[in-house]
This record gives C-alpha cells, structure tokens and sequence, in this order.
C-alpha cells in the first residue's frame, strides 16, 4: 500500500508536463503514470501543479531573522531559524543551504558571534527534528576581510557544511564597479564625502593585505573536507579562469554576459539570483539574468534575499516563453541538486525523494497550495 497517492495533477517533470498520478511510498516516490488513479484515499490536485521541492543553494533570509533591523540581534537564535523556516518551507523550499557571510567587516561588528551561533543551532538536534525543510549550511567566505579564516577555519568540518563560495566586495570591482551603486547599498551608513573615499581606500587596502592568502587557504580547507566551492560575482574571464584553476565548478552571479558565456563554455554552472528575474534587472545594475537564460548560459536560480522569489521566477521564466517550463523548474530543483551531489531529489522520479509542492496558477501568478517533504506534508 502506498503511504499517498496524488491524482488530477499537472506532474512537472524533467522534460515534460504530464497529466496524472503520483504515489509516494516510506518517503519516496513510488511511480507516476498518465490518467486518474482509482485508489481510495487519493489526494486529488483538482488540475494544480505538482512540482518537485525546491534546492534552495544559497539565501540570505535567516540573516534576516536574526538581525531584524541595524544592530538588533534577536534573542533567541533557535526562534529566529523557525521564523524563517517556516517562511522556505512556504515558497516551496525543501532543502534549503542557509548562506552565512563570514567576516567582521568592522571591529565593532557582532558577526562572529551570530556565525558560531547560526552553526551550532542549526546543528542542534532537537532544532533540526523540529523544522520543515531540511537546513544545510553555505558559507559565504569575504576574502578581503581580515577576520575570515580566523571564523572560517574551526568550523570548516562541520559535515552540514556542504557548499563554500569565494566572495570579495571590496569596492570598484566586480558587484561593485560602479562605486555610486555601492554607495547607494550602503546609503544608512551616511557617510560624507570624505569618509566615503576613506572606506573605499580601506577596502582595497584589505583586499591587498589579505585576499590573495585567503583565498588559498579556504580553498585548501574546503578541498580537505570535500566542500563543494562556488566562485562569487565573476565579471571578467580572467574571473573565471582563476575559479577554474582552483578545480570551482559554479560561478555564483556573474556580472557580465562575457563571464557567464565564459565560465558555460568551460563547464562551470552559472547561477543567478530570482529576484533579478522577478525584476527584470539586477539591483546592482549588472547583466540580467533572463538575457542569459535566453543565450543558454543559465543553469540554477537561488533566492538570494527573497525566498518567494523562486517560484514566482520559474513561472515567469515559462510564460514569457523565455523557457519551457520543465526546463525553468530544473533551475531550482533537479540542477542545483546536482551541483552540491544531492542526486537523491529535486526531480519527479521513481526512488527519489518525495519532496513536492501543490502550485494553481491565479491570474498568471503562482500559489503555493501545499508543500510535501519525503511524502509528509510541511507547509
């Protein structure tokens, strides 16, 4: 007997939409085939989608939860993951890589200590039997920042550990080449003038100082605890070929058409943020990430800093007819599955993992009905 049986539903597969049933057996999925299912107690979709569960690689919401405003830190570090896990498990996000920026940035920052604690809570047994998706850990390395190996190192063998990017902000390059941009990112700061040239030469004063060693050692701590690397705002091809060098397989928003056309051509993954399709245009004024999945060079979404954002963005990607719809759910289920070697879900598929989502489109926009983890039901 199947522990659940999914009828009347439009199955989104790998390469096609099916009309059908799926059952779910001890987790898994069982089979799905075309037509109505007979069984008693099927659970009917009345026509909605049935999508796979979302593999979210790499947000920044749970930042959200546990520094709600400027300087105030939440209490309770294990309410703040709840809050958020409640709001992935929502958008249809079943395992999800919580991205923590490692790095002090300021001498008075609290970074440190919210890094240590994000890790050990999100470890916490107790905490993670009680949570909807399931929460890995992404650790998002500042190679200019002097404090990054210092925070990097202890907790580099955390097994929840499984996905570590190389970043560098530092103003006037990369994300940041447009200094008015950056400028307007950090538009609270209020800085005259002066104080803003100031920061930017102190940036780059760090950058010389430390990026260059940093960035060898993280990549040789990842390499000996088997992590998977992802290189971060890749603009040039000289961007790209020094991942490459480094054996890094994913090139994480890149900026320009020039890099993700690149880093395609030499076998990295390009991934770029929902948001920027949802949008229409990155925030920070680099290239748009429709216009790479019209050349071809797209190969996964992430929610950066809005969890919603993916469902919104697979939709919009298909009913502009920018990509098939099976192909724009593969941005976030079945590729970035496979980018972190998480080949047992992401896909509709007999033997893997029932992790599934119920969507009815109302107006063009895509509802979330219901969200289903390892076949029991989470949100």
């Amino acid at each position: 007997m199947s522990d659940l049986v999914v009828s009347n539903a439009k199955l989104v597969l790998e390469d096609q939409v099916i009309q059908g049933a799926m059952s779910v057996e001890d987790g898994r999925i069982a089979g799905y085939d075309t037509g109505a299912s007979a069984l008693p107690g099927t659970l009917d979709f009345e026509g909605d989608y049935l999508v796979p569960g979302f593999v979210e690689i790499h947000t920044d919401n749970l930042e959200k939860h546990l520094q709600p405003r400027p300087g105030v830190m939440w209490p309770s570090p294990a309410a703040a993951i709840l809050s958020h896990d409640v709001q992935i498990a929502g958008a249809g996000i079943t395992t999800v890589f919580d991205a923590v920026s490692v790095g002090e940035y300021s001498a008075a920052s609290n970074r440190r200590q919210m890094i240590t604690t994000t890790v050990e809570t999100v470890s916490n047994p107790e905490i993670r039997d009680v949570l909807r998706a399931e929460h890995l850990l992404h650790m998002r390395c500042e190679l200019a920042d002097p404090a990054v190996l210092d925070i990097y190192h202890p907790l580099a063998g955390n097994p929840l550990i499984k996905l570590v990017s190389l970043m560098d902000h530092t103003p006037g390059q990369r994300q940041w080449a447009d200094l008015s941009k950056w400028r307007q990112f950090n538009r609270d700061k209020k800085w005259t003038d002066e104080e803003f040239d100031a920061m930017v030469q102190k940036r780059k004063d760090d950058q010389a100082r430390h990026a260059e060693y940093h960035r060898r050692s993280v990549i040789a701590l990842a390499r000996h605890h088997g992590t998977v690397m992802a290189s971060h705002d890749d603009t040039t091809r000289e961007h790209v070929e020094e991942a490459v060098s480094h054996g890094i397989e994913i090139s994480e928003f890149p900026t320009s058409v020039a890099a993700a056309g690149h880093a395609h051509k030499r076998g990295m993954k390009v991934v770029m943020g929902a948001p920027n399709v949802v949008r229409g245009g990155s925030h920070s004024g680099n290239v748009s990430a429709i216009d790479l999945a019209e050349r071809g060079f797209l190969d996964g979404l992430s929610s950066d800093y809005v969890p919603s954002s993916l469902m919104q963005a697979v939709f919009q990607l298909s009913l502009q007819e920018t990509i098939s719809l099976p192909k724009a759910v593969n941005l976030v289920s079945a590729n970035p599955a496979d980018m972190v070697g998480l080949t047992d879900r992401g896909r509709i598929a007999e033997g893997k993992r029932a992790d599934f989502s119920r969507v009815r489109l109302v107006d063009g926009l895509p509802v979330i009905m219901g969200v289903w983890r390892e076949g029991k039901r989470i949100s």
